[in-house]
């Protein structure tokens, strides 16, 4: 690795059709959280699809993680390699149990220290849910399996994209507990989100992306305090204190 980067993404392009989406994409992860922000629309997932090999139109560029080049390797490769997805939605079967869906990813991978029970005790309210559907579970239970799930993969990178989409306040707060606990564990976390709050919770470093490029970087303090700031790249009136 250089410099104790995890991901390095390097001129990165994509397109859907002949729109050219992600245009020469630069940016990295280290071993502290990073996030990318923006309003929908940007290219954000687009950008999550590409680096895990689920794009399929990625023309040209790099994606290196730890050194290792993944453009063009098949997903299964990539999440071998250590990268996981919590996608936008959460991506559930509906007619799978919670317990069906800890059960579908085989234990292996990284150190193996991830098992279905240890997802139990992370989110205990999944436990008392494992014989319910996925359709059965709130919002907020949905994404902690879908979390589950994804951890089960002994990732050293979680790419999460839009993880607190559609979940109550309260809700919110627990998330972002639950991804700080992740990386006091050694997880390393890109997030992708329009929630500045949640972002700058979790990261202190964002890059800002606009029309498929990345157009600026700000630390969380940079963001939280300047109001012109907000409304030119999330559209949102300024965040209270």
């Amino acid at each position: 690795m250089n410099d104790g980067r995890l991901l390095e993404v390097e001129g990165l392009n994509a397109y859907y059709g002949p729109a050219h989406v992600l245009q020469g994409v630069d940016f990295a992860v280290g071993e502290k959280p990073v996030s990318i922000i923006g309003r929908n629309g940007m290219g954000k997932t687009t950008l999550c699809h590409a680096i895990m090999g689920i794009h399929p139109s990625v023309a040209s560029g790099s994606v290196r993680f730890g050194g290792l080049e993944l453009l063009g390797k098949p997903p299964y490769r990539i999440a071998r390699a250590g990268l996981a997805l919590v996608p936008q939605g959460r991506r559930l079967f509906g007619s799978l149990t919670v317990g069906e869906h800890l059960r579908v990813i085989p234990t292996r991978g990284g150190d193996g220290r991830w098992t279905p029970e240890r997802i139990y005790e992370l989110f205990p309210r999944l436990a008392e849910r494992r014989k319910n559907d996925a359709t059965q579970l709130s919002g907020g239970e949905q994404q902690m399996l879908a979390i589950g799930r994804a951890l089960l993969l002994n990732p050293k990178l979680l790419i999460m994209d839009e993880p607190s989409e559609g979940l109550a306040p309260l809700l919110v707060e627990e998330l972002v507990q639950t991804i700080q606990g992740l990386v006091d564990g050694g997880v390393g976390i890109l997030m992708v989100e329009q929630n500045l709050g949640v972002a700058a919770a979790v990261a202190q470093h964002h890059h800002v992306m606009v029309s498929g490029r990345m157009v600026a970087e700000f630390t969380s303090e940079q963001l939280m305090s300047d109001p012109e700031l907000q409304r030119r790249y999330l559209g949102v009136e300024p965040l209270a204190e």
